[in-house]
């Protein structure tokens, strides 16, 4: 970021911190049985006044008095579920400016079904994620993050975010920050909380004439959605119940919930009904496909077909033709989910009980049942082995008609020979008579805490033991898939000699591989396949597995006023904190064979089986330090520090901090930490079988060219990475689709990752300005040696430039020099320890309270980030892999590297609300802003060059209709903004030519609901 750009920023966001009443966010009122913290501490002293201890996230140390957290923490509050009508926590986390797009219910190609949290665009494995001070575990059995979908959003009182590393308070994994979600587990009373919702958006966009064009060309694969579109409907019902019982000893409370989410499908909104392309030289945007068509198309590798590489039949008069690359495309954009329909089932309670005076019995236990499903496009032959197992076509199949023999060259060969058999012949087609591909995810969570927790009598020592056992278990079925296998023998089709088609795994001369279900599949005349054939060749894929977490965790904490230890100019005395952790995570995954084997031909690659546990002992240790209070020119001068020593089993690592508060009146508080985090690598970097995945190159294999256009390498620089001369510049080394083979999995061998955050800034408190609260915190987090992968683009690109004999050797050309037809070509991409991640930025956020008297009460909220830096480095070698800076951009190798999709310099969401006399009516308007972002490889299609800012205005309304009875209504993007849109964002976080996770893709959410206490 420049330094004007820096400047601009932070000139605005001090005229929204300051009192110049501009609209800013996320009003701080609460419910009758809620107290809230202002949004902008991590503790302040009106708090500390009311609670006699209060347990602060980003501390061990249960604080009093004037102890305070150094570590900024933002907080939002169980009002601002209501304000925003959100049924899902991950709908909330995302608003924020701290946090970036992550996996959650608007991915289908590439989603885990389940939700998770990004801060600071580090990956969501570096975030960890807490419930009541307390690690959730591993999400499911393809993601380590954990799956915040389990996380009973009725049930939160708030939500404290720390965002940078934590990792000597909370243990690895906390390396951007920590959520931790504190739930509402005192309520007394019974208690119903009921809400729907729906998306709304009006088809009128920019896209409108583009999709007539291409409906008037290809009718049966572009439709033109118009007029208004209403979808994704969704009901939550939550009870809650709760008291005391034996005289006030013990405390109980029950919640069960159930939550139904509709589906929205691409194809019902005008911007993302077709897979977005670039025409006329990158100035506008075109309807782009697969060329795994309705209709067959053949791609010869070698080149010798008539028509060059492509072909394609006609469907009318069953023969070979050449390609138009707009009739013969297929539009898989329609199947897919906008956002997963899902059902989620939730019970749990949350139980204390007083033993003595002094040991306070606890427990927690929650079950969660979510299903989710994911659509995609119907699967296909995707190029894959026609006649046999290499591949061709056999000059004696009986669909081809004797022009389609000439087309490939049987003229003059043996009746039975097979044309391409090599694997230089391929075909293309999409079985769109078996319906689109979907993936059942069922999901099902137990979380059990129980602990003891107290004082020792007679002094001020605490301790608090837990154990906590989770286990989720995770089971999808496959629907829809086709088998390679099977595909290879139904389209080997034979005369039997007697005028009957057949299979000819069924004829030949081996009967070991006879198959008597085997019924041929009609790829070639035009005509539908025979039903028989589709049900022969659908292979459904199973996969069941589950991962699980114990934790025995205790501490004893107090302060050393016991001892007689403070400091001669303090009242208070210093808190500590001591203790000890084991935590043993197990993950079990069980792919069926056809998953193992890659035999499901939509799924890039076999799914292989992980088996592995990881088991930590950590031991820890807190200070917090007050050295000067109430003194003139120093209000309150401390520090706090601490460390953490884990034993893995393989590594040790150590964490630490130490962290400055120094506050010269009550009215403003500086504070400063730096923090040194680690991340061991988790079971599944360290276990995921080698297998064959696929990656999205968004400009195509740079030595492959389409008709007119030229390669991106010379045929020199292509030769450095395996290509035969011959091959240079061909059309059927461009995957039309962008995705291309990546051989990947985990590394026994992983080191942990290291980080340090730096971290300073100011609370100002003004009491000057009745009601204000400003806060401006300065972040620094640099990650060393993280794991990830060498990118395949990095090393592609690295080949052919240099010819460097190690990126080289990470490409893999397969059959004619592709990187994408079949499995034999491939760029490997294995789990290391690489080179660096680094961000840097502001956090501004500020809170005022202004009571008008007559006029009512106005709360005006505001948090904003101005992200200074986002860096990788892919290798330590800067020479040949240099610092990348992803502030402002987005896709290229930002999207491969950091997995975000954009990545605004500037976000904010700012807010107002009014309550007028009495308290009933609380009105909120919000203000949702993020800056453009600029394509991170310079933007070769000028449409492509920047995705603009984008604005969004909520606007909610929460009325106390009856003494228990409360009513809300909102509508979220009132004015209906489209998206911004690209050709060049991918699947997963892309999706639908948008990023749906960051940008509000669906059109205006509206919403209402209500809650009844009894």
């Amino acid at each position: 970021m420049n330094g004007n750009i820096l400047k601009k920023h932070l000139l605005s966001s001090a005229v929204f911190a300051g009192a110049s009443m501009t609209l800013v966010a996320a009003p701080s009122f609460a419910q009758d049985d809620v107290e809230t913290v202002p949004a902008v501490s991590a503790i302040d002293e009106d708090e500390v006044a009311r609670q006699e201890t209060v347990v602060v996230t980003g501390s061990l140390i249960p604080s009093s008095g004037n102890l305070v957290a150094t570590s900024p923490v933002t907080e939002i509050g169980a009002e601002q579920f209501a304000i925003r009508g959100t049924l899902k926590a991950e709908d909330l986390i995302n608003t924020l400016p701290q946090a970036f797009g992550a996996q959650g219910s608007n991915l289908a190609n590439g989603g885990t079904g389940t939700a998770s949290i990004n801060l600071r665009g580090l990956g969501s494995s570096r975030t960890l994620v807490l419930m009541n001070g307390r690690r959730l575990p591993y999400g499911s059995l393809n993601i380590a993050a954990p799956d915040i979908n389990s996380i009973p959003t009725q049930l939160v009182e708030r939500v404290d975010v720390l965002t940078g590393g934590a990792s000597a308070t909370y243990g690895s994994d906390a390396v951007s920050g920590v959520v931790n979600f504190v739930m509402n587990d005192d309520f007394e009373g019974f208690r119903i909380d009921g809400n729907y919702s729906f998306f709304q958006h009006n088809n009128d966009g920019e896209l409108q004439g583009l999709l007539e064009e291409f409906s008037a060309a290809n009718p049966s694969q572009y439709d033109v959605p118009s007029g208004s579109t209403v979808d994704g409907e969704a009901v939550d019902i939550t009870l809650m119940a709760g008291g005391y019982f034996d005289n006030g000893k013990g405390h109980a409370m029950a919640y069960a919930g159930y939550q139904n989410v509709n589906e929205v499908l691409q194809g019902n909104r005008d911007y993302s009904q077709c897979a977005l392309g670039t025409r006329n030289s990158g100035t506008e945007f075109t309807c782009s496909g697969s060329s795994t068509n309705q209709f067959t198309n053949l791609l010869d590798l070698s080149g010798s077909l008539p028509t060059g590489v492509w072909a394609r039949v006609d469907p009318t008069n069953g023969t070979f033709a050449a390609r138009d690359f707009v009739s013969d495309t297929f539009n898989f954009n329609p199947y897919n989910h906008f956002q997963r329909p899902n059902e989620k089932y939730n019970f749990g309670t949350f139980i204390n009980y007083d033993i003595t005076e002094n040991i306070e019995a606890y427990g927690e236990f929650m079950f969660v049942q979510n299903e989710t499903n994911s659509q995609i496009a119907p699967s296909g032959v995707f190029g894959y082995g026609v006649a046999g197992a290499n591949g061709g076509l056999n000059c004696d199949n009986p669909y081809l008609s004797a022009q389609q023999r000439d087309f490939i060259g049987c003229t003059g060969l043996a009746p039975d020979a097979v044309v391409g058999a090599d694997g230089s012949l391929l075909a293309l087609r999409r079985n769109v008579e078996g319906g689109p591909r979907n993936q059942d995810i069922r999901h099902t969570t137990f979380r059990n805490v129980i602990g003891i927790r107290g004082d020792l009598e007679g002094t001020s020592v605490g301790y608090d033991v837990y154990a906590s056992f989770s286990k989720v278990v995770r089971d999808e079925v496959y629907n829809n898939d086709l088998s390679i296998r099977k595909m290879s023998n139904a389209l080997y089709a034979v005369d039997d000699g007697s005028g009957n088609v057949v299979c000819n795994v069924n004829v030949d001369a081996d009967p070991l591989n006879d198959d008597p279900n085997c019924v041929p599949y009609d790829i070639w005349s035009g005509n539908a396949p025979d039903p028989a054939a589709i049900a022969y060749i659908v292979s459904p894929l199973n996969r069941s597995g589950d991962t699980t977490q114990t934790v025995i965790s205790g501490k004893l904490f107090g302060s050393m006023a016991d001892w007689g230890i403070v400091s001669p100019m303090a009242a208070d005395a210093p808190g500590w904190a001591f203790g000890a952790e084991y935590r043993r995570d197990t993950l079990d995954s069980n792919p069926d064979a056809n998953y193992q084997s890659g035999d499901g031909a939509g799924q890039g690659g076999p799914t292989t089986a992980i088996s592995g546990a990881q088991n930590v002992i950590d031991v820890f240790a807190e200070l917090n330090v007050p050295l000067i209070q109430d003194r003139p020119g120093i209000y309150t001068l401390g520090f706090d520090t601490a460390y953490r020593k884990s034993f893995y089993d393989n590594v040790d690592s150590d964490a630490y901090k130490f962290g400055l508060d120094y506050a010269p009146t009550a009215d403003v508080r500086f504070r400063a930490s730096y923090q040194r985090a680690v991340r061991a690598a988790n079971i599944f970097e360290l276990f995921t079988a080698q297998s064959i995945g696929l990656f999205d190159l968004d400009d195509g294999d740079p030595c492959g060219a389409l008709p007119g256009e030229t390669p991106i390498f010379t045929e020199a620089q292509c030769v450095n990475t395996g290509l035969d001369p011959a091959n240079y510049g061909s059309a059927g080394l461009i995957n039309p689709a962008g995705q291309y083979n990546t051989f990947g999995g985990g590394n026994p061998d992983l080191e942990p990752e290291e980080s340090d955050t730096i971290t300073f800034g100011f609370v100002a408190t003004p009491s000057f300005v009745d009601g204000l609260t400003v806060s401006v915190d300065y972040f620094d987090i640099e990650v060393e040696g993280y794991i990830n992968t060498v990118p395949e683009e990095t090393s592609l690109t690295q080949c052919g430039l240099t010819g460097d004999p190690f990126f080289c050797s990470l490409v893999n050309r397969g059959t004619g020099g592709t990187l994408w037809a079949g499995q034999t070509g491939f760029i490997t991409a294995t789990n290391l320890n690489t080179g660096s991640l680094a961000t840097s930025g502001y956090d501004i956020q500020a809170n005022y309270l202004y009571d008008s008297g007559a006029y009512g009460s106005f709360n005006f909220d505001y948090v904003g980030t101005i992200l200074e830096s986002l860096e990788f480095q892919s290798l330590p070698d800067a020479s040949v892999t240099p610092v990348v800076d992803c502030a402002g951009l987005y896709a290229g190798r930002c999207q491969t590297n950091f997995g975000t999709g954009a990545n605004p310099e500037y976000r904010h969401k700012a807010s107002v609300t009014w309550s007028p006399v009495g308290g009933k009516l609380f009105l909120t308007g919000t203000w949702r802003y993020y800056d453009e972002v600029a394509q991170e490889n310079a933007a070769p299609d000028p449409i492509n060059a920047t995705l603009d800012s984008q604005n969004y205005l909520d606007l909610s309304a929460r009325y106390n209709l009856l003494d228990n009875t409360t009513v809300r209504f909102g509508v979220n993007n009132i004015t209906d903004e489209d998206p911004p849109l690209s050709s060049v964002v991918g699947t997963a976080p892309g999706n639908g030519n948008t990023y749906p996770q960051v940008y509000d893709a669906m059109g205006r959410y509206i919403f209402m609901g209500a809650t009844i206490d009894f």
